[in-house]
Parts: structure tokens; C-alpha cells; sequence
């Protein structure tokens, strides 16, 4: 087992989660009980469980973020772009897939419009943005601010494909496949879920899983918690499949850093002992309705205060009082824990 951290060349990172979870502007609105686990939700509890309450059960609306939609454009790009022959396979090319990528994606989901014509939505400052909202005289100038600010922030996205070209080459790099959607059932009748970005399998059958990063990495002690989510990702292929993935990497396009782990099947064991455990308590406030707040650092980017106790808030009443739940009661991992599940090409 081993970890590293590199920064530099390398030869050869919320969308709506899927059905079943709740989150995101276009889940489903209906109250529902959790029925299966992905990353993002789990990382969700981890933070604050409340939020995940709102996310999951209650599936309260929550405005679009630019952070999250650049993601989201970002990634489309770097799999759109391996639909290219090798030779093809340049900082040009990527950058000139940016703009289609963006309307398709504002197609998909005309609300994104909305991060650029009022500023709001953590308005994509961090990619060149001032911010201030393009409040000109009229309706003109609130025009060409709202241009402004979408051609920024169109830009500090291209900066980011191209900056992808430091850390990999693709020109030598055919992945097996990519935006993977994978799910397995444990033996315990937990259902674990996520879309992983790209799995790359050598000529000796020995697997890559590459996750993308739109942020920058990390500091060192907090390196743990931004390898749950591809620790997760590996327990469902090894579950799936029978063998551990070689390799974990953690590609960050916003320091231009990639994050490297080869897992053993011990590591993977944990983290399955995470999982069970992070679904025990699930259950427990599913069941009791005790949902607690964590204030942190991150409640300034939260959409739920005005329903969050912890900022003088009433949460909704609570949707699953006398539901028979049905949830399943998860059991240790063992040795002979099996699994099924299936795994498709998003």
C-alpha cells in the first residue's frame, strides 16, 4: 500500500445524483426515504447531517452554483475529447469544445442562465469575475454584463482543460471507459452507487480509476477525506468485479496537481466498514427523525439556513413520520461478503 502526492507532468475534481438519493435543482420533489448510498451523499451525512436530511428526504430546491455547472462543462469536455483520434488530441481542440459543451448543458438545464444575469449563485469570481452584477443603466448594460460574466467564467474553464495537458497526455491514453456508471448490492443489502470519470486498464489487465477535480487539491492532513470518494468508487469495482484496482488518482485541474493511492484489499475492507457504518446511522435518523445540524465552515455556502436551527431556522415537518421505511440493516463486512450489481456506460 502506498500514497503520493505529485505535482506536474504525468505521461501516459453537485450534477443531480441518480434516482433514488434526491438533491440537485431537478431531483424529484416528493419526500422519500434513502434507498441506496453514492459518494456525494455520504461525504453529505459526513459534513452535516441535516443537510443531508434536506438533500435526500425532503429534496429541498437549491439554486445552481457556478462552481458546480463549470464541473459539469469541464468534465464534458475531457470525455468528449477521447471521441478524437490520438493525433487530434490538443489544448486547441479542447478549448473549442467548451462553448458546445456549455449549449448543450444550458439546453439540458436553462437555469444555469441564471448564474450570470444576476451574479448570484457563487457567480464564477473565481475564474476572473468581478462580481458585481453588470448593474449598468438598463436593460442593456445588465446585458452585456451578464455577456461578460459568462465569457469570464467560459474562459477560466477553458484555462482549466488546458491545464488538464500538464498533468496527462492524452495523445497516449485510450481509456476503457468513461463517465462509467457503476452500482452494487452488499451482501448486507446495501445498495452503493457513483459515475466514475475514467477507467484506464492496461495491456496486463491492471485498472486505473481517475477521478477529475475543477478545485485545487488539498493540504496533506485533509488528503484522507478527498480519497473517501475514489476509496468508495474502487470498494464497488472490487465488489463488482473480484479484484482490487491498481491504481486510485485524484487529478486537480485548479493547482494542477494529481493525487495518487494504490489500495490493498485491507484498505478497501475499511472502507466498507466506513460505509456500513455511515448507513447505520442513516438508518437510525431516517427512523427517529433526528436529524442534527453541524455548523462548520461550509454553512456560508449553504442553502438550507433558512430551515437550519443552528441559524435560527425551523426545518420543514418531518415527511417520513409512520412510513414503513424498509430500510436495509447493514451487517459487518466479512470475508465471505458477496455482491451483485451492474455497470453502464453514462
Amino acid at each position: 500500500m502506498s500514497t503520493r502526492t505529485d505535482t506536474g507532468n504525468h505521461p501516459a475534481d453537485p450534477a443531480p445524483p441518480p434516482s433514488g438519493e434526491g438533491g440537485g435543482p431537478d431531483a424529484p420533489r416528493a419526500p422519500a426515504p434513502p434507498r441506496a448510498l453514492s459518494p456525494s451523499r455520504a461525504a453529505d451525512f459526513m459534513t452535516c447531517p441535516l443537510m443531508y436530511r434536506f438533500r435526500v428526504i425532503d429534496r429541498l430546491p437549491e439554486k445552481p452554483r457556478a462552481s458546480a455547472a463549470r464541473g459539469t462543462l469541464v468534465h464534458a469536455v475531457l470525455e468528449r475529447l477521447f471521441d478524437d483520434p490520438a493525433a487530434e488530441r490538443t489544448p486547441p481542440r479542447a478549448r473549442s469544445l467548451v462553448a458546445p459543451a456549455w449549449e448543450r448543458l444550458l439546453a439540458d438545464r436553462p437555469e444555469l442562465a441564471e448564474l450570470f444575469t444576476d451574479g448570484d449563485g457563487d457567480g464564477g469570481g473565481d475564474v476572473g469575475g468581478d462580481g458585481d452584477g453588470g448593474s449598468g443603466d438598463g436593460g442593456d448594460a445588465a446585458a452585456a454584463g451578464a455577456a461578460e460574466r459568462l465569457a469570464e467564467w467560459l474562459a477560466g474553464a477553458e484555462r482549466l482543460v488546458e491545464r488538464w495537458f500538464t498533468l496527462e497526455d492524452p495523445a497516449r491514453l485510450e481509456p476503457a471507459e468513461r463517465e462509467l456508471f457503476v452500482e452494487t448490492v452488499l451482501a448486507s443489502g446495501l445498495k452503493l452507487r457513483g459515475v466514475i470519470d475514467r477507467l484506464d486498464v492496461a495491456p496486463t489487465g491492471e485498472v486505473r480509476v481517475v477521478d477529475y477535480k475543477t478545485g485545487k487539491a488539498p493540504p496533506p492532513e485533509y488528503a484522507a477525506d478527498a480519497l473517501f470518494q475514489i476509496k468508495f468508487y474502487a470498494l464497488v469495482l472490487w465488489r463488482l468485479r473480484g479484484s482490487v484496482p491498481r491504481r486510485l488518482q485524484l487529478v486537480y485541474l485548479g493547482s494542477g496537481d494529481v493525487l495518487t493511492y494504490d489500495p490493498d484489499e485491507a484498505d478497501l475492507r475499511g472502507v466498507e466498514r466506513k460505509v456500513l457504518a455511515l448507513w447505520e446511522a442513516i438508518r437510525r435518523a431516517t427512523e427517529s427523525g433526528d436529524w442534527r445540524p453541524r455548523p462548520g465552515r461550509l454553512c456560508g455556502w449553504c442553502d438550507f439556513k433558512d430551515s437550519c436551527p443552528a441559524f435560527g431556522g425551523t426545518p420543514p415537518p418531518y415527511p417520513l413520520t409512520g412510513v414503513d421505511l424498509g430500510l436495509p440493516q447493514p451487517r459487518p463486512a466479512g470475508a465471505g461478503d458477496g455482491a451483485q450489481g451492474r455497470m453502464d456506460t453514462a
